[in-house]
This record gives C-alpha cells, sequence and structure tokens, in this order.
C-alpha cells in the first residue's frame, strides 16, 4: 500500500446514478444546406469579384458540423468565380506554430479534399491599422493579402470575460486572425479590458478591409447546430451583441445551488478555452466560483484533439498520472503566455489514477453532509450535457429538477487493474 492510499484509505467513493436531462432545443437538419441558403439570402456573395481571392478563417474549437459548413462557404466563394483559400485563426494555439494549427484544421476534417480548398498557415501577421487608444491591429499574412476574408466562427459566451462581445466572429478576428503576435497585443491589458479590446481590434479590421464577412454558428445544448448566419462588414459588429444573448439562452446549466466536488472525465481546447467551460462548471481563475460552488474538482484526462494543451487545469484541484503524460509544456505554455494566463495552467496535485484522483477530490469536500454522503457531479466533458451521472446524495434534488429523469438505480464506481475507470455509459 502507498502513501496515498493510506492517507485516504478512509475516503469512501459514493455510488452514482444516470440522469437524462431533457434539452428542448431544435437544431438544423442540413447545415451544409443552411448555409448555402443564407449566403444567397445575405448576398454575402457580392463581395466575391470573379478571381479574387477569398481567405476563410477557421477556428480551434470543435464546432459541430464545421467541415461541411466550411464545404458549403468554399462552393459559395467558387460559385461567384472566388479562388478560396483557408487559414488556422487561432490565435497562439498548436503551440504558437503554423504546422501544429494546420494539424488542428486536419484534425477537425478540414482537409483540402473535402472542403475543396488548401489551407495557408503561417504565424506571420501584417500591421493594417490602429486602434483609438492606439494598440496595433495585425492580422494573418495570408489573410491580409486577400481581396476578401470570411471567417467561421462559433458566438457563445467567452468563458474568462464578460461583454457585449464575447467569443464570436469579432474575437476571432481579433485574437484568431492576429496570431501569436495580434494575440498578445489584445491581451496586454488583461482579461478585465479585452471586451473592449477585443470589439475596437475588430472594428479597425472592418475599417480598413471592409470586404469581411462573418458566417456566425450557434449551437444549442445538445452540441448540435442551430442557427447560421452570414453577416457582412458592419453588420457584424450591429448584430453579434444580440446572437451572443441568443446563445447564452441556450446555455445548459446544471440544476444544483451547491454541490460538493466535480468529476470531469477530460478537458481540451476542442471541447473550451479552459478545456473545461466554467460556464457549466462555476469556477474560473480570472472570474472567481459561483453555483454550483463545487469545493473539489477532479480530471481525468486530456482529449487527443486538444493536441497536448493542458490550458485550464488550474481550474482543477488534483489530477491523474496520465493528463500529466499527455501534457507538452511547450504547446501549452505558449497559449498560456499569449493571453497571460498564469493560474490556468497551475498543475494541481497529480495522483497516480483515477481512483485516487477521486478520493482526493472527494478529502476536499469536506462540508459534504456525513450522513446523506457527498454531492458529486460526474461530467464526461462540458459538451456533454444530455446526460451525466450524480451521487446518491444529489437524487432527492434531481426528482425535483425540471426536465431530469434518473435512468440508472444507483451503481458502484469499477475500476480496472490499474485503477482506472472503467467507461462510463454518457449516452
Amino acid at each position: 500500500m502507498g502513501i496515498y492510499d493510506e492517507l485516504l484509505g478512509k475516503v469512501k467513493i459514493p455510488k452514482f446514478v444516470k440522469v437524462h436531462c431533457e434539452i428542448v432545443q431544435s437544431h438544423i437538419e442540413d447545415p451544409y444546406g443552411e448555409t448555402r441558403r443564407v449566403f444567397d439570402e445575405s448576398r454575402a456573395a457580392l463581395a466575391i469579384c470573379p478571381g479574387s481571392s477569398v481567405c476563410i478563417a477557421c477556428g480551434s474549437r470543435e464546432i459541430s458540423n464545421l467541415k461541411d459548413i466550411v464545404k458549403a462557404i468554399v462552393e459559395k466563394v467558387k460559385e461567384a468565380g472566388g479562388q478560396p483559400f483557408l487559414i488556422p485563426a487561432m490565435g497562439s494555439h498548436g503551440g504558437a506554430t503554423a504546422e501544429g494549427q494546420k494539424e488542428i484544421l486536419l484534425t477537425y476534417g478540414l482537409t483540402p479534399e473535402y472542403v475543396g480548398a488548401e489551407i495557408r498557415s503561417s504565424m506571420d501577421t501584417v500591421k493594417i491599422g490602429q486602434t483609438e487608444n492606439g494598440l496595433d491591429v495585425r492580422i494573418d499574412k495570408n489573410a491580409a493579402e486577400a481581396d476578401v476574408i470570411i471567417l467561421a466562427a462559433r458566438i457563445k459566451p467567452h468563458t474568462d470575460f464578460r461583454g457585449p462581445i464575447e467569443s464570436g466572429i469579432m474575437k476571432m478576428i481579433t485574437i484568431g486572425m492576429g496570431k501569436q503576435y495580434g494575440a498578445s497585443i489584445c491581451h496586454s491589458m488583461g482579461f478585465p479590458m479585452m471586451a473592449e479590446n477585443v470589439r475596437s481590434i475588430a472594428r479597425t479590421v472592418i475599417q480598413n478591409r471592409p470586404a469581411v464577412i462573418g458566417v456566425g454558428i450557434l449551437e444549442n445544448g445538445l452540441h448540435e447546430t442551430y442557427k447560421i448566419v452570414a453577416l457582412k462588414g458592419k453588420e457584424i459588429d450591429e448584430k453579434e451583441p444580440g446572437l451572443l444573448e441568443e446563445a447564452k439562452s441556450l446555455m445548459p446549466k446544471l440544476p444544483f445551488e451547491k454541490c460538493d466536488v466535480l468529476f470531469v472525465d477530460e478537458i481540451g481546447k476542442n471541447i473550451s478555452g479552459p478545456g473545461m467551460d466554467p460556464n457549466i462548471t462555476g469556477r474560473s481563475v480570472f472570474m472567481g466560483q459561483w453555483e454550483p460552488n463545487f469545493d473539489g474538482v477532479a480530471v481525468f484526462d486530456l482529449t487527443d484533439e486538444s493536441h497536448h494543451n493542458g490550458n485550464g487545469i488550474g481550474n482543477a484541484d488534483v489530477t491523474t498520472q496520465r493528463f500529466f503524460n499527455k501534457f507538452d509544456q511547450e504547446t501549452t505554455y505558449a497559449n498560456s503566455i499569449t493571453c497571460m494566463d498564469a493560474p490556468g495552467v497551475k498543475l494541481p496535485a497529480i495522483m497516480p489514477n483515477d481512483r485516487l484522483a477521486m478520493k482526493f477530490a472527494l478529502n476536499l469536500g469536506y462540508k459534504a453532509d456525513p450522513q446523506a454522503g457527498p454531492k458529486v457531479v460526474w461530467l464526461h466533458n462540458t459538451l456533454c450535457m444530455h446526460s451525466y451521472w450524480i451521487s446518491e446524495a444529489l437524487i432527492p434534488l434531481a426528482e425535483k429538477a425540471t426536465n431530469m429523469t434518473i435512468v440508472t438505480e444507483p451503481q458502484e464506481v469499477r475500476f480496472d487493474t490499474e485503477g482506472n475507470v472503467i467507461p462510463l455509459d454518457w449516452k
């Protein structure tokens, strides 16, 4: 018996039940066809002249149906006589390297063979202006040389700041197309100024490059495509705030005011900027804690799609050796340096396996009712909110919650010979 087993020997792992959350929201059945339709309806293609070069910017998040949406954009560009190409618009992600960023796009299926356009990946930027408060405005070199810029971006609440503009088209213009250099300029005044800086830099780009088209994507609470819009030039600044409010209304929420511990199977940049979305977990290194106010957070693994970027692990209290083995310092810290986020990459306690990580986190939940047991929520990740597991102590609250159904009897957590969880059913 090791020292961890000895010290945590009395900590009991509770039984869990699976709950299903009924999220009644519509979704687009044919995102490819809908993209073509909104492109036509908005008359966005009028900005594309025969023979003009068209840059299509794509980010590092796992957006549902992204490859089909981008394929439709490419086709509409070609039908208008344009010559499209893709760029990674993801700031410092991918280890702040051109090859690393290209690999992320390929991971999402944005291959030249499928979408019909080549990828031009570079970290070089060009200064195209200056904001009213004196910030240099820089964008990707390939984008700067194009006649038209189209951005395919998901609009949603940001994880570390609040404002009329958060994650979306304008942030992709500023942070994504700014690459590492431009992103660092936007972050230079810290997160309290991010909402203002993102908007002012994006406005400068739109003013200096009027042939800018934003394809905004909203997702529902089931990570399905809910709405697609095409906005031209100044329409982006005018209409994105309203789309952000709509996106906020679609966000799922854990229906518990206070819990003791959160287990998360996996985090990653493909899921959220800080690996797990604070809008779900109620914990942010910049904005503090709010409901459900977990006293302990355990993260078990890092997604392969995150390409070894463990940004956001600082929001956890404990993780596993498995996570640590996937954690790459250069890839992660390049992102951290750019956005001046040291707390987000601070390593928590590292336990040899899932079982001991669970016990470590449960040991932090000292406020738990000793008779009822700890109130624990167990998520696969913060994108999969239609079903998850909760400990027995949360059953009375789950039975009162609207649109929540308990679908299993209480079950013991099962581990393999190495002490890692035998995967649960998340469907």
